[in-house]
């Protein structure tokens, strides 16, 4: 359990190199820095590096209000790192199995993410952020042919550009949240 937990933080920023839908293993090991076409964020990324830090903030909360210490900064390798020297008093206690699972499963979630087996690449879909709408967003992009700008869009016509997917996660998050 202590090695997952020092190899999430490491994994998580590895993340952010996972941009496209290609695994490491078919991308040419001969490009150089830089050379990484970066026309495509894959919201399933955003998505798993969001979850990794709410769910380790999550085991973290637990052991600020139990032994009244004060709570890590909001960033992986601080909660993983406060995580560990905590992972004694942790384990001792009564949801330490579930702990211990739901560490293995993040571990092996970011190295999915990360080299993702050929064929198993997943597309993530949510409802539209737009008020009253039914449709569907997929976070396949599709070319629009401006350029070679790529886009996103529902099953019911809404399209966002990639400047906007950020700002199109957020909303999909307080959507979420709304629901919840």
């Amino acid at each position: 359990m202590e090695r997952n937990l020092r190899a999430l933080p490491g994994l998580h920023r590895e993340c952010l190199h996972q941009m496209s839908s290609t695994s490491r293993r078919m991308n040419n090991p001969t490009k150089v820095s830089g050379s990484r076409k970066r026309d495509h964020l894959d919201i399933s990324t955003l998505d798993t590096r969001h979850k990794i830090l709410a769910i380790l903030e999550s085991w973290s909360g637990i052991i600020v209000e139990e032994l009244k210490t004060i709570a890590p900064a909001h960033s992986v390798p601080h909660v993983a790192r406060f995580l560990i020297i905590n992972l004694e008093w942790l384990t001792a206690q009564p949801p330490a199995a579930d702990f211990a699972d739901e560490i293995e499963n993040l571990h092996a979630e970011l190295l999915r993410t990360i080299d993702p087996e050929p064929g198993n690449l997943h597309t993530l879909i949510r409802e539209c952020v737009v008020d009253n709408c039914t449709g569907k967003i997929s976070a396949s992009p599709q070319n629009t042919g401006n350029a070679g700008k790529s886009s996103i869009s529902c099953d019911s016509g809404h399209s966002w550009e990639m400047r906007e997917w950020l700002i199109l996660r957020q909303l999909m998050n307080r959507q979420r949240k709304d629901a919840a």
